[in-house]
């Protein structure tokens, strides 16, 4: 609700006599903000709105708010962030910048950036790519970490702050029928007490701290060729301190809903890697779900304030509306395991086939060559010695696979497990990892003529694996035969075996 007119201020940073500048002021609104564009530099005003997750219907408020803004992302992008400037009225009755009149407004000064760097920029161009979104994991994993914890509740009762505040939005949108809201509210509520105790105990080992709280592909730019987080919530803590993962959902949630299912499922991957956070895999659909809510009654406001004549925002809000419901739906959980020998493409087909699997953003990937690296401390793409595949090592590296798996399943995750399992021990162990729980298991072997994995591993480039044509052969000169597990031809597209692996899986009572 727009508290205030603010029309005279909006005159007066539209003025390019107000900046010193001859050239026009473009503008650019949110539901929250406007921000005027002049020169080298941008100014973001807080709106007068005051709804149930944010209150900037004073000037004081909303000075406030920018300077908090500023002190929040100055330690993100301190280069984007230059100060506040208060916007006074003087005794004439004018307006001015950092006067000695009364306060009327204010706005938080920034150094303007080309607009294409932004992520869902780059995404409509079609210039997201697997190693952005690899590198867009890891800086989120790093921002976690240095991120203060915050211990000021429960996880459960954090989260159903969270969804008291959507409930209100909800209850004041006109965009959205009242039964189908009401259904939605009881499935969060119930999902809620699906997970209270594993929200708690991620509380208390530190995992809600004080995040970014608005981190979709909009609020990450590219600077100087790296990924950074920028506009963060200031102007409400509760909102930003929250799950380190429910803060990575957004990204997530924005990613899918913009039919980006892959990069969404590898971000998604790429952070556990990095972050060792596996219990939190399962609720990431929930927490997802919550994600889309929000950016539905956020659009829905947008349509109070300003109207919808072409229906644009209306289809918008009820696609997150839809999103937040599918997300909530309840789906059977299963691991796959896809073994073979090196060059038969078992890394490529468990990264197209894990977004296909259980509820967004898909499965979780426990790949070898991963799990290898984390244990001896170094990036998945550097080299390892001979030394880090000895027989010991590996079987670790095939009983930490096994823990992973058994623990995401435990907590109704959907596992895909990438590794040669070459022995039938090794085999035999990750398949009663879901036999112990009940759960259906489909392994496949994948194989091709020698000629072709030869070929394939010696061209290989970048990626975890240290494979190498010398590996392969001593592989092949152990001559497996894996009669236990169901055999694909390796040399088709990896379409192919991903549509020929679901299969297996549905056969198998698994669909």
């Amino acid at each position: 609700m727009i508290v205030e007119d603010q029309s005279p201020v909006v005159a007066f940073l539209s003025d390019p006599a107000t900046h010193g500048a001859t050239g026009p002021v473009e503008t650019m609104e949110t539901h929250i903000s406007r921000i005027f564009l002049v020169g080298d530099r941008a100014f973001k005003m807080k709106r007068a709105v005051k709804l149930p997750y944010v209150d900037f219907s004073t000037p004081d408020r909303r000075l406030e708010a920018c300077r908090r803004e500023v002190a929040f992302n100055g330690e993100t992008t301190p280069e984007l962030y230059l100060g506040v400037r208060a916007i006074t009225r003087g005794a004439d009755g004018g307006l001015t910048l950092d006067g000695d009149g009364v306060l009327v407004d204010a706005v938080v000064e920034m150094a303007r950036f080309d607009q294409a760097a932004l992520f869902d920029r780059i995404a409509l161009a079609g210039g997201l790519s697997p190693d952005l979104m690899t590198e867009t994991a890891r800086m989120i994993v790093r921002f976690h970490r240095a991120a203060p914890t915050v211990h000021a509740g429960a996880g459960a009762d954090n989260i159903a702050g969270v969804l008291d505040i959507n409930e209100a939005a909800f209850a004041a949108s006109g965009v959205f029928g009242t039964e189908a809201v009401a259904t939605l509210n009881r499935a969060f509520r119930e999902a809620l007490a699906r997970h209270a105790a594993l929200l708690d105990r991620r509380e208390a080992a530190g995992k809600v701290r004080r995040c970014h709280g608005d981190l979709h592909l909009r609020n990450i730019v590219l600077i100087d060729g790296a990924p950074r987080l920028f506009d963060c919530i200031e102007f409400n803590d509760a909102i930003a301190t929250i799950d380190t993962l429910y803060d990575l959902a957004f990204l997530l949630m924005d990613l899918w809903h913009r039919g980006y299912d892959a990069f969404a499922n590898r971000v998604m991957n790429r952070y556990l890697d990095e972050a060792d956070d596996e219990d939190g895999f399962p609720l990431l659909p929930f927490f997802m779900a919550i994600r889309a809510a929000v950016r539905a009654h956020v659009t829905a406001t947008r349509i109070a304030d300003g109207g919808d004549p072409d229906g644009r925002l209306g289809a918008e809000a009820r696609s997150y509306f839809d999103l937040a419901g599918l997300l909530l739906e309840p789906r059977p959980n299963r691991l796959i395991a896809i073994g073979g020998l090196s060059g038969t493409g078992k890394t490529t087909v468990a990264e197209a086939l894990a977004p296909t699997l259980g509820p967004p953003p898909g499965a979780r990937i426990v790949e070898s060559d991963r799990v290898r690296k984390a244990m001896h401390g170094v990036p998945a793409e550097t080299h390892l010695p001979p030394k880090a595949y000895t027989p010991e090592i590996s079987e670790r590296v095939y009983a930490e696979m096994a823990w992973r798996a058994g623990l995401i399943l435990s907590e109704g995750g959907t596992v895909v497990a990438d590794a040669v399992f070459d022995r039938l021990p090794d085999r035999e162990r990750i398949a009663g990892v879901a036999q112990a729980r009940s759960i259906p298991f489909c392994g496949v072997w994948l194989e091709a003529d020698p000629a072709l994995l030869w070929e394939r591993v010696r061209d290989r480039r970048g990626g975890p694996s240290d494979a190498t044509v010398d590996v392969l052969s001593r592989q092949l000169a152990r001559k497996v035969e894996c009669t236990d597990w169901d055999r694909l031809d390796a040399a088709q597209p990896a379409a192919g075996i991903v549509e020929a692996v679901l299969a297996l899986a549905a056969a198998k009572g698994d669909g």
